[in-house]
């Protein structure tokens, strides 16, 4: 039988209760041991509802982690305390699943990448739309060359009105950013990984405070506050790979849009071409005719079947854990989630300054595997 792994929960808020703890308690080889809040009520109440007997609850991080016995920890609390929080943990021996992004900035994410080095513990990033059924798909027909070189993408994070309006979400101090590093992050992941490209040459970006002044806005979550909207409502990024590929990135949470697509990419390469915009499409040619593939992963038409109950929160979850058991390697690497980070943060100053931002070349970072 598989062993059991003792796992921490740091941050008990929203992203803890609606992903990570209801995926990591459906693990018969994980025991959730030890929770941490600022707020110790939330801690007591995630561990009342998720943790294992004798669950311990803490309002500082730093008790926790000297517990021996606890062998991997979920950092899942505002983005500005990531690497901090990160960097300890590792340094305390523990492997780490940080929830995205990486890092409010460049600097701050080396320094995670530095401590796993040197830690030898294992360090992951929460980018769960790579586990989704149709992003699992498409990175095997990546990976098998049907696209040939990818060398035209799009990373899709745009929502009409879908501010969120409670917690840190608007606050540019905690979080570092707005729908950028929010939910553009996981568009640039997965249009990274799908392309297994990693070098960016260069970065134009724009970022609007256009939206976020206007009173009783139309929203998903009700009219936020311009004055707490202190981060951008949209952002666009411009980047070109050094093998001459070019990426554009849109990201908004309010944009007067009917195009709405979140976490998804455009892929255009030698052999072919992919999307996310109405499933899963593949566009090909074959005997001089253009054709489209609408792949089916669902399992419609079949009696009495709904299909695998697992969500990707779950497969990263199960994973995850495998990998410690298994000593095996992440699925999202922190190399891979370290360029994320860099173009994100490429965007913003970019967007500061009106000028391009341009990288030294990358040879080493992120291994061609």
């Amino acid at each position: 039988m598989s062993r059991s792994v003792k796992v921490a929960i740091i941050g008990c808020g929203g992203i803890a209760n609606g992903k990570h703890m209801p995926s990591l308690s459906k693990l018969k080889n994980v025991e959730l041991v030890a929770f941490c809040d600022v707020l110790v009520d939330r801690a007591e109440k995630a561990a009342a509802e998720y943790g294992y007997e004798n669950a311990k609850v803490y309002d500082d991080y730093q008790e926790l982690l000297k517990d021996e016995s606890i062998e991997v920890v979920h950092v899942l609390t505002p983005n500005d305390s990531h690497a901090e929080i990160t960097v300890a943990a590792l340094d305390s021996g523990k492997h780490v699943m940080c929830e995205k992004p990486m890092a409010k900035t460049t600097a701050e994410a080396r320094l995670m990448l530095e401590a796993a080095e040197r830690s030898g513990k294992k360090l992951t990033i929460g980018y769960n739309n790579r586990f989704r059924p149709d992003s699992q798909h498409l990175h095997k027909v990546c990976e098998r060359g049907d696209l040939g070189e990818v060398y035209y993408a799009k990373a899709h994070a745009i929502r009409r009105r879908a501010v969120p309006t409670w917690g840190v979400f608007l606050d540019e101090e905690k979080q570092g950013g707005g729908p950028l590093i929010d939910i553009g992050t996981h568009a640039l992941d997965l249009t990274l990984w799908m392309m297994n490209n990693y070098k960016p040459k260069s970065v134009m970006g724009t970022t609007y405070h256009k939206l976020s002044q206007k009173k009783d806005a139309a929203n998903a979550w009700g009219p936020w506050d311009p004055e707490k909207f202190t981060v951008e409502d949209s952002a666009f990024g411009f980047i070109t790979m050094e093998n001459g590929a070019t990426i554009v990135l849109e990201s908004s949470w309010a944009l007067n849009s009917l195009d709405v697509d979140e976490a998804k990419c455009s892929l255009s390469g030698t052999e072919g071409g992919a999307d996310m915009k109405d499933g899963l499409r593949i566009n090909r040619e074959d005997f001089g005719e253009l054709y489209t593939t609408n792949v089916e992963l669902g399992s419609d038409g079949v009696a009495f079947y709904d299909g695998k109950s697992e969500t990707d929160a779950d497969l990263e979850a199960r994973l995850w854990i495998d990998n410690i058991i298994n000593d095996t390697e992440p699925v999202v690497k922190p190399e891979q989630t370290f360029v994320v980070t860099q173009i994100l943060e490429a965007i913003y100053e970019s967007a500061k300054t009106g000028k391009a931002v341009y990288f030294e070349e990358q040879s080493s970072l992120v291994s061609n595997k």
